[in-house]
């Protein structure tokens, strides 16, 4: 349960990134980087009436069939969750907040910011099995039947609406959208590795069993010894291996520095680790 109260949290954090980077740095831009919020910026240019957040929202409630049908429970959940406060987020700042001039005359430098701010936030959601909604859900449903990476379907998907966004509001302001969903995904991928990353660490030492010790007893963390053969010096060793976080490893291997200074230390970065004490499969 409170597993459960700590990922909404989360994903509530998201949520308030992606709608901070849609709505005051590329909605005043026309830069309409794919998903249901640049259909809706879309249709707002058509039908001025028709609010942005407001779109989202009944948008949105077609696709949660989708979700709950061919995605799950869980994932269907947390993406109504997620759309409706979006929507809710948007529509908010319209009320509060209007911001229809840009804040410098470089559409550029909004596009970046916009685009690293709202990625960091769909990564942080994505991360947490749910999504936005719209085109997030045809990218979830790319990945989970097809094997498709998450930041490509969302790629693929969000075509059609940046064709839309260059009839709409112009070439130059369609390739701008083409531009920000290109660096979109690559935001998500990065922000992706970077939240579920850890380190291996593989440690040969005399002093294997007190750093074994240290390993298990004081940072909790489980390890495995593999028994080798020195090329050099042809005898036999004991290889121990752990994968921890950053902030682990550094007292690890402070540790090492004490007890064994001549210790050999190798060091690879983890993208993803499932099972005991990691995330779950």
């Amino acid at each position: 349960m409170t597993r459960n109260i700590m990922d909404y949290a989360i994903i509530t954090f998201g949520i308030l990134l992606v709608s901070i980077g849609t709505y005051f740095f590329l909605m005043p831009n026309n830069i309409a980087a794919g998903g249901v919020n640049g259909l809706a910026m879309i249709l707002n240019k058509h039908i001025p009436a028709l609010a942005v957040g407001t779109s989202m929202f009944f948008m949105n409630i077609i696709l949660f069939i989708v979700a709950f049908i061919l995605i799950g429970n869980s994932f269907g959940a947390r993406t109504i969750y997620a759309s409706l406060l979006l929507s809710g987020l948007v529509r908010t700042f319209e009320v509060i907040f209007p911001h229809n001039v840009p804040f410098t005359n470089d559409i550029l430098l909004e596009l970046f910011f916009g685009i690293l701010i709202q990625g960091a936030g769909m990564g942080i959601i994505f991360n947490k099995n749910a999504s936005t909604g719209g085109t997030d859900i045809i990218a979830k449903i790319l990945n989970k039947y097809f094997q498709m990476n998450i930041a490509k379907g969302l790629l693929l998907s969000d075509i059609v609406v940046i064709t839309l966004a260059a009839f709409t509001f112009g070439l130059q302001e369609g390739l701008y959208a083409l531009m920000a969903v290109t660096l979109n995904a690559v935001v998500i991928d990065r922000m992706i590795e970077g939240l579920n990353s850890c380190i291996e660490v593989r440690i040969i030492s005399l002093k294997k069993d007190v750093i074994e010790k240290f390993i298990l007893e004081e940072i909790g963390r489980g390890a495995t010894t593999y028994y080798a053969k020195g090329s050099y010096s042809k005898g036999d060793i004991q290889v121990l291996c752990t994968i921890v976080d950053n902030r682990e490893f550094i007292k690890i291997k402070n540790f090492i520095k004490v007890e064994d200074p001549k210790a050999f230390v190798s060091v690879t970065d983890v993208f993803e680790t499932l099972g005991d004490g990691f995330k779950t499969f």
